[in-house]
C-alpha cells in the first residue's frame, strides 16, 4: 500500500499503483478514477499544482466526495474536478487522511487478549480514537471450517457496533474482551467525535461502496462521544514518550498504529521504532509491507497484495486486511 503514497513517484504512477493494488477489488470507483487519473493529462496538471504528499489519491477523492462528488464513471467526475478544482484544492490543504476504521480493532483483538491487563491503549496517528475502544465493541470471528462465527460481547452486553472478521490459519480465537484502563492518541489534527464537521470528514473518507463501515463509524462516534478519548496534537516522534509516561504503572502498556507509518520517510520510522522499543510493554504495528524495518515478513504464508503485516514487539503475528474484515495468522515466528 506503501508505493501510491510515496511522494518521490510520479503522479500518474502514484494514480495508477492506486487503481491496481489498492483498489482494485476494494472500491469499483475508486479504481475507475484513479485509473483515468493516471492518463489524463488536465487532471494531472491540476494535482501536479499540489505540494507531493497531497497528491493522495485517497485525499483527493475524499475531498471531491465531501463537497458532493458522485460515484460514477471516470469522465463525469473528471468535468466535476475541473469545475470544482478550487474548492478541492482548499479542503486538500486543510485536511489530510485520517481514515478511522473501528474494524481494525477486530484486528488487534486476538493479539490484545493474550496480553496481561489490565491494558493502557496508546495510539499513534489515533485520528478520533475509535480505534481506543476494542473493549466497548461486539465482535464476531468466523473461520472457514466454521459454520457458527463466535461471538463476543462486552460485559454489559452487546454493543451497537458489530466487527465481522474472518480468522484464517491457527489464529488464537479470543475468548475475551481485554481490560483497558487508560486510552490515548497522538494525531497531527485530532478529530473529535462530537463535531459534526470532523464526522463528516471521516464518513468521506470511507470508501464509496462500503456503505455498512459508513453505518459502523456513526455507531462508533455515537460510542466515543459518550466518553471521549484523551487525544494530542503533535507529531508522534515528538509526543510518545511524553504521552507514554502518562500511563498508569499498574498496566501494561500496549502501543499501537494501523496504516501511519506509511506516511513518515524511512528516518522517521527507524526513529519512531527505536523510541517505542524502548518504552516497557508492547508494540502492535499494523503496517504495509517492508515500512517497519526488521520485521521478517511471511510470504510463505498466503497474503493478499495489499494485506498489512500485522506485528507483536517486531515479529509478525498474522496478514491482515486493512479494513479488518480478515486475518491471516502465521503461525509460529
Amino acid at each position: 500500500m506503501s508505493t501510491s503514497t510515496d511522494a518521490s513517484a510520479t503522479t500518474a504512477e502514484r494514480y495508477r499503483v492506486f487503481a491496481e493494488v489498492e483498489a482494485r477489488r476494494m472500491s469499483a470507483t475508486y479504481e475507475r478514477w484513479a485509473a483515468g487519473v493516471a492518463t489524463d493529462a488536465s487532471v494531472l496538471d491540476l494535482l501536479d499544482t499540489l505540494p507531493a504528499p497531497k497528491r493522495q489519491p485517497n485525499l483527493v477523492f475524499s475531498a471531491s466526495r465531501l463537497l458532493g462528488a458522485e460515484p460514477g464513471p471516470y469522465a463525469a467526475f473528471a468535468d466535476w474536478l475541473h469545475m470544482h478544482w478550487n474548492d478541492v484544492r482548499e479542503i486538500v490543504l486543510t485536511h489530510a487522511t485520517q481514515t478511522n476504521e473501528a474494524a481494525r480493532c477486530a484486528l488487534h483483538l486476538p493479539v490484545l487478549a493474550g496480553i496481561d491487563g489490565p491494558i493502557a491503549l496508546l495510539e499513534v496517528g489515533a485520528s478520533a480514537g475509535l480505534c481506543l475502544y476494542p473493549d466497548r465493541y461486539s465482535y464476531r470471528y468466523s473461520a472457514p471450517t466454521s459454520a457458527e462465527p463466535g461471538r463476543l460481547d462486552p460485559a454489559d452486553g452487546p454493543s451497537a457496533v458489530v466487527l465481522d472478521c474472518e480468522l484464517r490459519g491457527p489464529a488464537p480465537v479470543p475468548r475475551r474482551l481485554p481490560e483497558i484502563v487508560w486510552r490515548a492518541g497522538i494525531d497531527l489534527n485530532p478529530l473529535d467525535v462530537r463535531s459534526p464537521d470532523d464526522v463528516a470528514w471521516l464518513d468521506a473518507l470511507v470508501w464509496p461502496e462500503h456503505d455498512d463501515r459508513r453505518a459502523r463509524l456513526r455507531a462508533a462516534a455515537g460510542i466515543a462521544a459518550v466518553d471521549p478519548p484523551h487525544l494530542v496534537s503533535g507529531d508522534l516522534n515528538e509526543q510518545v514518550t511524553a504521552l507514554a509516561a502518562a500511563a498508569p504503572g499498574d498496566a501494561t502498556l500496549v502501543v499501537f498504529h494501523t496504516a501511519v507509518l506509511m506516511y513518515l520517510d524511512e528516518d522517521g520510522r527507524d526513529r519512531f521504532a527505536a523510541q517505542v522499543r524502548d518504552l516497557p510493554g508492547h508494540w502492535l504495528s499494523v503496517e504495509a509491507r517492508r515500512v517497519v524495518r526488521g520485521i521478517r515478513v511471511r510470504d510463505d504464508v498466503p497474503n493478499a497484495s495489499s494485506d498489512l503485516v500485522l506485528a507483536l514487539d517486531g515479529v509478525q503475528r498474522a496478514w491482515a486486511q486493512p479494513h479488518g474484515r480478515a486475518l491471516t495468522w502465521v503461525g509460529t515466528p
